[in-house]
Order: C-alpha cells, then structure tokens, then sequence
C-alpha cells in the first residue's frame, strides 16, 4: 500500500497556530517515508509526523524536516497496530506569508512481507525439526 496526503500550508500557520492532518492507513509497517517540498518553500516550511504524542519524524523531539525542490525520502520500520493506525501530520511556515501545499507520502506493507521469518519462527520451526 502507498498512501499520499497533500497539506496545504496558508499564511496563518505558524510554529503556534500548526496546519494539522490526519493520515488513517491500513495495519502494518511503515517501511518508506517521502515528504515532498515544491521549489517555491525555500526551506521555509516545517513538517513533523507524530504518532499520538509520540514524534516520528524526524525522530529528534521538537525536530522538523524542511526543504526547497527536493523530496526527504528514507526507509524505515515503524510498526502500526489496528488500534493505532492514524499518524499526524504538522506542518506550518517559519517566516514567509503564503500558501504552499506539500505532500507527506508513506508506504505500509504487512510484517510478514517485509519480515517473512522472524527469529522466534526460525527457532520454532527448528526445535521441530
């Protein structure tokens, strides 16, 4: 599964006054995580992903990942259980007064396809052996 949420960032939010999104997806891992920024935030807008009070990305608490035309792309494994499968993303301008829409976009695939033999399975399917 791919997921996509753009986030429209206007001029009246700011570090106090965040744009927030909520992003529900199915069970499973997050195994990649892309935030695209067009070529007119100038490094301008911060974006940080939490899950409840937990900050994701970027992992530093109070961190915030900014760019201008690039994509902040990189792997990971973030485990997401049926009960708690809705991230949130925050996003808001440091200094400038406009409107820009960048997109947060996650890939989630089940454990067993990322993670086909656990070593506890490994170990189970030996001792039978």
């Amino acid at each position: 599964m791919f997921y996509s949420w753009p986030i429209t960032v206007e001029a009246e939010h700011t570090v106090t006054n965040k744009k927030m999104i909520r992003m529900p997806m199915s069970v499973g891992v997050v195994h990649q995580v892309d935030i695209l920024f067009p070529d007119t935030c100038d490094h301008n807008i911060r974006v940080q992903v939490f899950d409840a009070n937990f900050q994701l990305w970027p992992s530093n608490r109070d961190g915030s990942v900014r760019g201008d035309a690039a994509v902040i792309s990189f792997r990971d494994f973030y485990d997401m259980k049926a009960s708690k499968n809705i991230l949130t993303g925050y996003a808001w301008w440091e200094d400038v007064e406009t409107e820009e829409t960048i997109w947060i976009q996650l890939g989630v695939l089940p454990r067993a396809v990322l993670q086909p033999f656990s070593l506890a399975e490994l170990l189970r399917a030996v001792q039978r052996s």
